[in-house]
Protein backbone atom coordinates (compact mmCIF):
# COMPACT_ATOMS: atom_id res chain seq x y z
CA UNK A 1 0.00 0.00 0.00
CA UNK A 2 1.46 3.29 -1.04
CA UNK A 3 1.85 5.60 1.89
CA UNK A 4 1.18 9.32 1.90
CA UNK A 5 4.85 10.18 1.56
CA UNK A 6 5.14 8.21 -1.72
CA UNK A 7 1.98 9.74 -3.19
CA UNK A 8 3.24 13.29 -2.63
CA UNK A 9 6.87 12.74 -3.37
CA UNK A 10 8.72 15.94 -3.87
CA UNK A 11 6.26 17.91 -1.71
CA UNK A 12 7.83 18.86 1.60
CA UNK A 13 5.84 17.70 4.51
CA UNK A 14 4.93 20.41 6.98
CA UNK A 15 6.77 19.94 10.21
CA UNK A 16 4.56 19.57 13.24
CA UNK A 17 4.67 22.56 15.63
CA UNK A 18 7.18 22.22 18.36
CA UNK A 19 5.88 22.30 21.84
CA UNK A 20 7.87 23.78 24.64
CA UNK A 21 8.11 21.48 27.53
CA UNK A 22 8.10 22.91 30.97
CA UNK A 23 10.46 20.12 31.96
CA UNK A 24 12.89 20.64 29.08
CA UNK A 25 14.81 23.84 29.64
CA UNK A 26 17.26 22.92 26.93
CA UNK A 27 14.54 23.48 24.28
CA UNK A 28 14.18 27.23 24.95
CA UNK A 29 14.14 29.56 21.90
CA UNK A 30 17.56 30.87 21.17
CA UNK A 31 18.03 34.66 21.55
CA UNK A 32 17.92 36.78 18.39
CA UNK A 33 21.26 37.36 16.81
CA UNK A 34 22.75 40.88 17.10
CA UNK A 35 22.21 43.03 13.98
CA UNK A 36 25.13 43.49 11.69
CA UNK A 37 26.52 46.98 10.93
CA UNK A 38 24.81 46.85 7.54
CA UNK A 39 21.47 46.10 9.17
CA UNK A 40 21.89 48.98 11.60
CA UNK A 41 22.73 51.38 8.77
CA UNK A 42 19.66 50.34 6.77
CA UNK A 43 17.41 50.74 9.80
CA UNK A 44 18.84 54.19 10.54
CA UNK A 45 18.25 55.26 6.93
CA UNK A 46 14.61 54.20 7.02
CA UNK A 47 14.08 56.02 10.33
CA UNK A 48 15.63 59.23 8.98
CA UNK A 49 13.36 59.11 5.91
CA UNK A 50 10.30 58.64 8.12
CA UNK A 51 11.38 61.54 10.36
CA UNK A 52 11.76 63.87 7.37
CA UNK A 53 8.31 62.94 6.08
CA UNK A 54 6.76 63.51 9.48
CA UNK A 55 8.48 66.88 9.84
CA UNK A 56 7.16 67.94 6.46
CA UNK A 57 3.63 66.98 7.48
CA UNK A 58 3.95 68.94 10.71
CA UNK A 59 5.13 72.02 8.81
CA UNK A 60 2.22 71.76 6.38
CA UNK A 61 -0.23 71.54 9.26
CA UNK A 62 1.45 74.37 11.14
CA UNK A 63 1.15 76.65 8.12
CA UNK A 64 -2.62 76.27 8.20
CA UNK A 65 -2.97 76.55 11.95
CA UNK A 66 -3.77 79.80 13.76
CA UNK A 67 -0.99 80.66 16.18
CA UNK A 68 -1.66 80.72 19.96
CA UNK A 69 -1.84 84.51 19.90
CA UNK A 70 -4.77 84.34 17.49
CA UNK A 71 -2.83 85.50 14.43
CA UNK A 72 -1.73 83.05 11.72
CA UNK A 73 1.95 82.94 10.68
CA UNK A 74 3.10 84.74 7.54
CA UNK A 75 1.85 83.14 4.34
CA UNK A 76 4.22 81.32 2.01
CA UNK A 77 6.38 83.86 0.26
CA UNK A 78 5.22 86.74 2.49
CA UNK A 79 7.72 88.99 4.33
CA UNK A 80 9.02 87.09 7.31
CA UNK A 81 8.41 83.69 5.75
CA UNK A 82 11.31 81.47 4.70
CA UNK A 83 9.18 78.60 3.46
CA UNK A 84 8.92 77.79 -0.18
CA UNK A 85 5.52 78.36 -1.83
CA UNK A 86 3.05 75.67 -0.86
CA UNK A 87 -0.61 74.88 -1.34
CA UNK A 88 -3.20 77.53 -0.54
CA UNK A 89 -4.55 77.35 3.03
CA UNK A 90 -7.97 75.98 3.67
CA UNK A 91 -10.92 78.30 3.32
CA UNK A 92 -11.69 77.92 7.00
CA UNK A 93 -8.20 79.04 7.93
CA UNK A 94 -8.41 82.04 5.63
CA UNK A 95 -11.72 82.97 7.20
CA UNK A 96 -10.17 82.72 10.66
CA UNK A 97 -7.27 84.91 9.58
CA UNK A 98 -9.71 87.51 8.24
CA UNK A 99 -11.58 87.47 11.55
CA UNK A 100 -8.34 88.00 13.45
CA UNK A 101 -7.44 90.92 11.21
CA UNK A 102 -10.90 92.40 11.73
CA UNK A 103 -10.39 92.26 15.50
CA UNK A 104 -7.15 94.23 15.22
CA UNK A 105 -8.65 96.82 12.85
CA UNK A 106 -11.76 97.28 14.99
CA UNK A 107 -9.58 97.82 18.05
CA UNK A 108 -7.36 100.25 16.14
CA UNK A 109 -10.39 102.19 14.96
CA UNK A 110 -11.70 102.61 18.50
CA UNK A 111 -8.31 103.52 19.92
CA UNK A 112 -7.32 106.05 17.26
CA UNK A 113 -10.73 107.70 17.09
CA UNK A 114 -10.37 108.41 20.80
CA UNK A 115 -6.74 109.48 20.48
CA UNK A 116 -4.95 109.58 17.10
CA UNK A 117 -1.63 109.84 18.97
CA UNK A 118 -2.17 106.64 20.96
CA UNK A 119 0.62 104.03 20.69
CA UNK A 120 0.08 100.76 18.89
CA UNK A 121 0.51 99.00 22.22
CA UNK A 122 -2.94 100.32 23.12
CA UNK A 123 -4.32 98.64 19.98
CA UNK A 124 -2.75 95.31 20.87
CA UNK A 125 -4.16 95.53 24.39
CA UNK A 126 -7.65 96.40 23.13
CA UNK A 127 -7.53 93.57 20.57
CA UNK A 128 -6.20 91.07 23.09
CA UNK A 129 -3.15 90.11 21.02
CA UNK A 130 0.59 90.35 21.55
CA UNK A 131 2.74 93.03 19.98
CA UNK A 132 4.50 90.45 17.82
CA UNK A 133 1.14 89.39 16.41
CA UNK A 134 0.24 92.98 15.55
CA UNK A 135 3.63 93.79 14.02
CA UNK A 136 3.47 90.63 11.95
CA UNK A 137 0.58 92.19 10.07
CA UNK A 138 1.34 95.90 10.43
CA UNK A 139 5.05 96.69 10.80
CA UNK A 140 4.35 100.22 12.05
CA UNK A 141 1.62 102.54 13.25
CA UNK A 142 1.48 104.31 9.91
CA UNK A 143 0.75 101.02 8.16
CA UNK A 144 -2.18 100.45 10.49
CA UNK A 145 -3.56 103.97 10.03
CA UNK A 146 -3.22 103.70 6.27
CA UNK A 147 -5.10 100.39 6.25
CA UNK A 148 -7.92 101.84 8.36
CA UNK A 149 -8.41 104.86 6.13
CA UNK A 150 -8.12 102.90 2.92
CA UNK A 151 -10.74 100.44 4.14
CA UNK A 152 -13.02 103.39 4.88
CA UNK A 153 -12.39 104.84 1.42
CA UNK A 154 -13.24 101.52 -0.22
CA UNK A 155 -16.44 101.32 1.81
CA UNK A 156 -17.32 104.87 0.75
CA UNK A 157 -16.89 103.97 -2.94
CA UNK A 158 -18.80 100.72 -2.56
CA UNK A 159 -21.76 102.54 -1.04
CA UNK A 160 -21.71 105.13 -3.84
CA UNK A 161 -21.64 102.44 -6.50
CA UNK A 162 -24.47 100.55 -4.82
CA UNK A 163 -26.63 103.68 -4.50
CA UNK A 164 -26.05 104.52 -8.17
CA UNK A 165 -28.29 101.59 -9.05
CA UNK A 166 -31.31 103.56 -7.77
CA UNK A 167 -33.34 104.72 -10.78
CA UNK A 168 -34.28 108.05 -9.17
CA UNK A 169 -31.44 110.56 -8.80
CA UNK A 170 -32.60 112.03 -5.48
CA UNK A 171 -33.20 108.57 -4.01
CA UNK A 172 -29.71 107.53 -5.11
CA UNK A 173 -28.09 110.48 -3.33
CA UNK A 174 -30.04 110.11 -0.10
CA UNK A 175 -29.51 106.34 -0.04
CA UNK A 176 -25.79 106.91 -0.35
CA UNK A 177 -25.72 109.52 2.40
CA UNK A 178 -27.62 107.34 4.85
CA UNK A 179 -25.35 104.37 4.19
CA UNK A 180 -22.14 106.34 4.66
CA UNK A 181 -23.39 107.98 7.84
CA UNK A 182 -24.33 104.61 9.30
CA UNK A 183 -20.92 103.19 8.31
CA UNK A 184 -19.22 106.11 10.10
CA UNK A 185 -16.62 106.41 7.37
CA UNK A 186 -15.92 110.11 7.85
CA UNK A 187 -14.92 109.79 11.48
CA UNK A 188 -11.68 108.31 10.21
CA UNK A 189 -11.25 111.14 7.71
CA UNK A 190 -11.64 113.82 10.34
CA UNK A 191 -9.40 112.21 12.95
CA UNK A 192 -6.67 110.50 10.94
CA UNK A 193 -6.13 112.71 7.88
CA UNK A 194 -2.52 113.75 7.55
CA UNK A 195 -1.19 111.17 10.02
CA UNK A 196 0.27 108.90 7.34
CA UNK A 197 1.56 108.96 3.77
CA UNK A 198 -1.01 107.85 1.24
CA UNK A 199 -0.24 105.34 -1.49
CA UNK A 200 -0.89 105.66 -5.24
CA UNK A 201 -3.72 103.16 -4.87
CA UNK A 202 -5.33 105.28 -2.16
CA UNK A 203 -5.04 108.40 -4.27
CA UNK A 204 -6.65 106.60 -7.18
CA UNK A 205 -9.53 105.47 -4.96
CA UNK A 206 -9.90 109.01 -3.63
CA UNK A 207 -10.21 110.35 -7.17
CA UNK A 208 -12.73 107.63 -7.87
CA UNK A 209 -14.80 108.72 -4.87
CA UNK A 210 -14.91 112.28 -6.18
CA UNK A 211 -16.19 111.07 -9.54
CA UNK A 212 -18.86 108.90 -7.92
CA UNK A 213 -20.16 111.68 -5.67
CA UNK A 214 -20.18 114.19 -8.52
CA UNK A 215 -22.30 111.80 -10.56
CA UNK A 216 -24.77 111.30 -7.71
CA UNK A 217 -25.08 115.06 -7.29
CA UNK A 218 -25.54 115.54 -11.04
CA UNK A 219 -28.36 113.01 -11.15
CA UNK A 220 -30.01 114.55 -8.08
CA UNK A 221 -29.94 117.92 -9.84
CA UNK A 222 -31.49 116.38 -12.94
CA UNK A 223 -34.30 114.94 -10.82
CA UNK A 224 -35.26 118.49 -9.88
CA UNK A 225 -35.18 117.72 -6.13
CA UNK A 226 -31.67 118.86 -5.15
CA UNK A 227 -31.36 122.60 -4.85
CA UNK A 228 -29.32 123.99 -7.77
CA UNK A 229 -26.60 125.71 -5.71
CA UNK A 230 -25.37 122.51 -4.01
CA UNK A 231 -22.04 121.12 -5.23
CA UNK A 232 -20.34 117.78 -4.68
CA UNK A 233 -17.98 119.26 -2.08
CA UNK A 234 -21.00 120.21 0.04
CA UNK A 235 -21.68 116.50 0.41
CA UNK A 236 -18.29 115.96 2.04
CA UNK A 237 -18.91 118.71 4.57
CA UNK A 238 -22.37 117.34 5.30
CA UNK A 239 -20.90 113.92 6.07
CA UNK A 240 -18.21 115.39 8.29
CA UNK A 241 -20.88 117.25 10.24
CA UNK A 242 -22.76 114.05 10.89
CA UNK A 243 -19.55 112.24 11.88
CA UNK A 244 -18.78 114.89 14.50
CA UNK A 245 -21.84 113.78 16.49
CA UNK A 246 -20.68 111.25 19.08
CA UNK A 247 -21.99 110.23 22.48
CA UNK A 248 -20.83 107.34 24.71
CA UNK A 249 -23.65 105.04 23.58
CA UNK A 250 -22.96 103.84 19.99
CA UNK A 251 -26.63 103.14 19.26
CA UNK A 252 -27.67 106.56 20.46
CA UNK A 253 -24.89 108.07 18.34
CA UNK A 254 -26.37 106.40 15.27
CA UNK A 255 -29.86 107.71 16.11
CA UNK A 256 -28.66 111.28 16.55
CA UNK A 257 -26.69 111.17 13.32
CA UNK A 258 -29.70 109.95 11.38
CA UNK A 259 -31.80 112.69 12.91
CA UNK A 260 -29.24 115.33 11.96
CA UNK A 261 -28.96 113.91 8.43
CA UNK A 262 -32.71 114.17 8.00
CA UNK A 263 -32.56 117.86 8.88
CA UNK A 264 -29.72 118.36 6.41
CA UNK A 265 -31.57 116.53 3.65
CA UNK A 266 -34.53 118.86 4.11
CA UNK A 267 -32.10 121.72 3.62
CA UNK A 268 -30.76 120.14 0.43
CA UNK A 269 -34.19 119.85 -1.09
CA UNK A 270 -35.02 122.43 -3.71
CA UNK A 271 -38.64 122.48 -2.50
CA UNK A 272 -37.55 123.80 0.88
CA UNK A 273 -35.61 126.72 -0.57
CA UNK A 274 -38.70 128.47 -1.91
CA UNK A 275 -40.67 128.44 1.32
CA UNK A 276 -41.72 131.74 2.85
CA UNK A 277 -39.18 133.26 5.22
CA UNK A 278 -36.25 131.27 3.82
CA UNK A 279 -33.41 132.48 1.70
CA UNK A 280 -33.41 131.16 -1.83
CA UNK A 281 -29.61 130.91 -2.11
CA UNK A 282 -26.89 129.65 0.16
CA UNK A 283 -24.57 132.26 1.67
CA UNK A 284 -21.01 132.51 0.42
CA UNK A 285 -19.29 130.71 -2.44
CA UNK A 286 -19.42 126.92 -2.53
CA UNK A 287 -16.49 124.97 -1.09
CA UNK A 288 -13.66 124.00 -3.43
CA UNK A 289 -11.89 120.67 -3.51
CA UNK A 290 -8.53 122.21 -2.52
CA UNK A 291 -10.10 123.70 0.58
CA UNK A 292 -11.17 120.28 1.82
CA UNK A 293 -8.00 118.38 0.91
CA UNK A 294 -5.63 120.47 2.99
CA UNK A 295 -5.69 118.02 5.89
CA UNK A 296 -4.17 115.26 3.77
CA UNK A 297 -1.05 117.31 3.11
CA UNK A 298 1.52 116.20 5.66
CA UNK A 299 3.92 118.90 6.84
CA UNK A 300 7.48 118.46 5.55
CA UNK A 301 9.75 116.49 7.85
CA UNK A 302 12.01 118.76 9.87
Amino acid sequence: MTNARSRHRGTPEAAPPRRRSRTAPDERVAPTESPTPADRAATAGRAATADRAAAGSRRAVADDRVAPDGIPPPAHGAPGSTDRPGPAPLAGRRAQAARNDAVILAAARDVFLDDPKAPVAAVAERAGVGMSALYRRYPGKEDLLRQLCHDGLRRFNAEAESAAAEPDGWAALTTFLRAVVDADVHSLTVHLAGTFTSTPEMRADAQRSGVLVAELVRRAHESGTLRPDVVAEDVGLLLEGCASIRVPDPERTKQLRRRHLRLLLDGLSAGQAGRAGREDTLPGPPPAADELNWRWRRPPAS
